[in-house]
């Protein structure tokens, strides 16, 4: 098994930037492709952004495109989602999760991934 663990949340005012972490224990980190979701209030949980085991392939949702980046190191066991340009209907938990894999086929459902961390919440103020 993978543990997960997420930092860098916050409150922030519409147009800042925040450097999200996940932060894994466990097994070996780089067997593993990240994906980064999110789930605002009475919403259902949205797939953000993904990355493959080497960082070498990435995906992103098309409202996130431009203003996220993932990217990983697994000497750090450790991946990162940069956000920037911050918008009110950014404000949500983010998650990270976790699915063993070697390929760089990145999945969007947050079901196809079996290890989650239990999220920080981003703030955006207007």
């Amino acid at each position: 098994q993978v543990q997960l663990l997420e930092s860098g949340g916050g409150l922030v005012q519409t147009g800042g930037s925040l450097r999200l972490s996940c932060a894994a224990s466990g097994r070996t980190f780089s067997n593993y492709a990240v994906g980064w979701f999110r789930q605002a209030p009475g919403k259902e949980r949205e797939f953000a952004a993904a990355i493959d085991w080497s960082g070498g392939s990435t995906n992103y949702a098309d409202s996130v495109k431009g203003r996220f980046t993932i990217s990983r190191d697994n000497a750090k066991n450790t991946v990162y989602l940069q956000i920037i340009s911050l918008k009110p209907e950014d404000t949500a938990v983010y998650y990270c999760a976790a699915r063993e894999q070697r390929h760089a086929i990145l999945l969007t459902t947050p079901w196809s991934y079996g290890y989650w961390g239990q999220g920080t919440q981003v703030t955006v103020s207007s």
